[in-house]
């Protein structure tokens, strides 16, 4: 184990603002969605959903591997790259002259966010003094849901100006990041180690998860039974089956096979990709409803959308004192539960004089509360009944399975909300988007209580992993 840092306070600061950049980054581009629209003009809905889904398909499938390179080869200098990535990446984002510009640089923003998210968490267990360890992990992990809360508001704020500064603001804070960790970080890496992961699988992993994202979004237009469609579903069913050819047979692949042999693991991953299609939905839906619909400004729809998020942390603290006296994941089954009513209460609720007080708002709270309930508790357990040394890998592969669920739940967006035209076809359109990610979120409740781990302290919150903090890789999305 590498020594802990002299300067621990300072390290932690560092690690947490790259932290806080990437997860915020997240947040701001949802409330930007329409105006980047508006400004390449003839863009579709399909077309602009590549905004998000390609930033979170190629970040899930590079976390694990670009995780285990920094171990390998230096979490400080894989830090470091991926900082200075995802930086230029923002800069260029910001200077896209077209949709497509714009989508390759942000797979080149996921491909940074890869590496700086898995080796900052590294950093900061590394440089912590170890009776700090979990607090410090808590601390870094805390940044993502502040900017998980402040990101709608501060992202309606800089769109006012221009969608542009949404990756813009990233500049000024990459750039002081990397001249602070630069010159404060200490090195370290897991002298464990030795292997090449397996980068094949990983890049097949995005394919497959492309190709069915592809075939979603395009469905509509392309028509179902088209040739086209059917040749997007048959590379997703072979790039799937590539993966796990590949997993079976490298030494070290993106998912071990033994890992998903453990009960409450395999749930866990099962859940958290459930759960994240109506996370993503319905923070997208909102947004798309206030905006095209009501008329609201990228402003005004930040400061409308903040209240969800704001539950989180206060219904998280909520989940881990019941967490002593009731299973996990009859917690998260309940948290499913409320996001989805969330949904269908705002179906219900809305029409086409903006109301935000009645018609969205207790909708968005009650999601706001379920999401509270169910992801830190989702994160915080999935890794509790692995071998400790397993624990980090656990914890990186169900946020690879959060951010599959995530692209996959803008993809129901856009292939359930397709284009209407007039105001009874978009209503009846978003009503049966609410109703869609509702019943994948009963889904997510149905699969939720094989998730609860049987070891004594898995319901301790967030505590299942204390000397390493792996089980707090919640920073990103």
């Amino acid at each position: 184990m590498p020594k802990p840092s002299q300067r621990p306070g300072l390290v932690l600061t560092v690690l947490s603002l790259a932290a806080f950049m990437a997860s915020l980054d997240v947040f701001i581009v949802n409330v930007a969605f329409d105006d980047i629209g508006h400004d390449f003009h003839g863009t579709t809905l399909s077309q602009l959903s590549w905004v998000l889904n390609a930033y979170a398909i190629v970040y899930a499938a590079l976390l694990v591997p670009a995780g285990r390179i920094a171990d390998r080869y230096g979490r400080k200098g894989g830090f470091l790259l991926g900082l200075a990535v995802f930086t230029v990446a923002s800069a260029a984002c910001a200077a896209s002259d077209g949709i497509w510009v714009l989508v390759a640089f942000r797979v080149l923003q996921a491909v940074g966010a890869a590496l700086l998210t898995p080796a900052s968490l590294g950093l900061v267990v590394a440089s912590a003094r170890p009776e700090h360890r979990a607090r410090s992990v808590r601390i870094w992990a805390a940044t993502g849901a502040l900017a998980a809360a402040l990101g709608p508001a501060v992202g309606g704020m800089l769109v006012e100006a221009s969608w542009r500064w949404v990756f813009l603001v990233n500049v000024p804070i990459g750039i002081v990041a990397l001249l602070a960790a630069a010159a404060w970080v200490p090195r370290s890496r897991d002298e464990s180690v030795s292997r090449i992961p397996d980068v094949l699988g990983a890049l097949l992993l995005a394919v497959a998860i492309g190709a069915l994202t592809l075939g979603l979004v395009e469905g509509p237009s392309w028509g179902w039974g088209s040739g086209r469609t059917d040749a997007a579903w048959a590379v997703a069913v072979a790039g799937l089956l590539g993966f796990v050819l590949s997993s079976r047979r490298h030494a070290v692949p993106v998912i071990e096979p033994a890992l998903l042999r453990v009960r409450a693991f395999a749930w866990s991953n099962a859940t958290a990709l459930l759960f994240a299609v109506p996370f993503a939905a319905a923070l997208l839906t909102n947004i798309l409803w206030m905006q095209q619909v009501w008329g609201y400004s990228a402003l005004r729809t930040g400061f409308a959308v903040a209240p969800g998020p704001l539950m989180v942390p206060i219904f998280a603290a909520v989940a881990h004192r019941l967490a002593a006296r009731i299973p996990v994941g009859r917690i998260v089954a309940l948290g499913c539960l409320l996001v989805g009513a969330g949904g269908v209460l705002t179906s219900l609720s809305v029409h086409a004089t903006p109301d935000y007080a009645t018609s969205v708002l207790p909708g968005w709270l009650v999601g706001g509360i379920g999401v509270g309930l169910a992801l830190p508790s989702i994160l915080s357990s999935a890794a509790a009944d692995l071998p400790p040394a397993r624990a980090a890998t656990g914890a990186a592969v169900v946020n690879m399975s959060r951010q599959i669920g995530t692209a996959l739940g803008v993809s129901l967006v856009v292939a359930v909300l397709g284009t209407p035209v007039g105001y009874a076809a978009a209503h009846t359109a978003f009503r049966h988007t609410w109703w869609a990610f509702a019943a994948v979120a009963v889904l997510a409740a149905v699969a939720a209580p094989g998730m609860t781990p049987t070891t004594a302290t898995a319901s301790d919150g967030a505590t299942s992993s204390p000397a390493d903090g792996s089980s707090l890789l919640v920073s990103e999305g």
